[in-house]
């Protein structure tokens, strides 16, 4: 019944929100335009530099069956607190160093050559996907200067990390622990499974590689310049006085332009919402996983509950 509400529901609230964009469009064409191009050169300036050498080469270790390798390096200290495989523990890694959202693609690339479980893959999707580093460093803490900037650091990634640990020993109990053999982890069987897959050249698995990149790049492209341009909705329906909720819906719609609309006195409202990301974020994690049977419906009630989790903290730390 609720189901059916929904789908009810659904078409008029699109073609409503399609309606009042077009409108928006029309009547502050300049606007629009400045919104758009805000987007795409967001995309072009900023995500194809930092993302996409990391993409192509994320998906050649994953093809050539390199990624393991790769995570042992970390294993000695990972590995005794999450019990993992090495195949997880490279998602972890690049997800946390590399940031969003490659730890949704590096989750979908893994499960999808066999390196994962659909079981561990759901887990690393709910808490590996985040904010990277570059990107908090270099804008966010720009926009929001902090005198003692660990306690920030620490909110952005500890948070998910003892959450993602949380959900190991809780939720996923499940997934089996690897077994040391030989001094060496014994990989799980969705792992083995995979190292067929490194018997194609580098060539032709460079060339995989990189065209998987470059057409996931093409639809974050397009996201970012859509929910860019959807800031002009929050402009239409709220008074000009609203400035706050201006800027906390831009914030809700694409992450960058939001967090630029604030002021630094609403620096709590910024950390806040880093860990939810958007929108655009949720939509850019879609088109990352659309192909493997992970729940995007999961992975944004994770999201939320480590945004609920942010507002606590930070609530504490801006009292303190």
């Amino acid at each position: 019944m609720m189901k059916r509400l929904l789908l009810k529901i659904k078409k008029p609230l699109l073609l409503s929100l399609f309606t009042a964009l077009t409108l928006s469009m029309l009547l502050e064409s300049e606007k629009a335009f400045s919104l758009s191009l805000a987007g795409l050169n967001l995309w072009f300036e900023k995500m194809i530099p930092t993302l996409l050498p990391f993409m192509i080469l994320s998906g050649i270790l994953i093809r050539m069956n390199l990624s393991d390798s790769f995570a042992r390096l970390f294993a000695p200290l990972l590995r005794p607190v999450f019990r993992l495989s090495d195949s997880c523990l490279y998602v972890l890694v690049i997800g946390f160093l590399c940031g969003f959202p490659m730890g949704a693609r590096v989750t979908a690339e893994s499960l999808q050559h066999g390196k994962l479980s659909k079981r561990e893959a759901s887990l690393m999707l709910a808490f590996c996907n985040n904010i990277g580093p570059i990107y908090f460093s270099g804008f966010v803490l720009t926009l929001f200067p902090a005198a003692k900037p660990l306690p920030f650091w620490a909110g952005m990634y500890l948070l998910p990390l003892l959450y993602g640990l949380f959900l190991r020993r809780m939720v996923y109990r499940d997934i089996p622990c690897p077994v040391p053999a030989a001094g060496r982890c014994v990989l799980s069987s969705a792992s083995r499974a995979s190292s067929a897959l490194s018997g194609r050249s580098l060539m032709a698995q460079t060339q995989e590689a990189v065209t998987s990149a470059l057409v996931s790049q093409a639809s974050l492209g397009g996201y970012m310049i859509l929910f860019n341009l959807m800031n002009l909705l929050p402009d239409l329906f709220l008074p000009a006085k609203a400035v706050l909720p201006r800027a906390l819906c831009g914030c809700l719609l694409e992450i960058t332009g939001g967090l630029s609309r604030l002021d630094p006195s609403d620096a709590f409202w910024a950390f806040v919402l880093l860990p939810f990301g958007g929108l655009s974020c949720i939509f850019q994690t879609y088109s990352m996983i659309r192909d493997t049977g992970l729940s995007l419906r999961l992975y944004v009630f994770h999201k939320c509950v480590q945004t609920m989790l942010a507002f606590v903290y930070y609530a504490v730390l801006f009292s303190l």
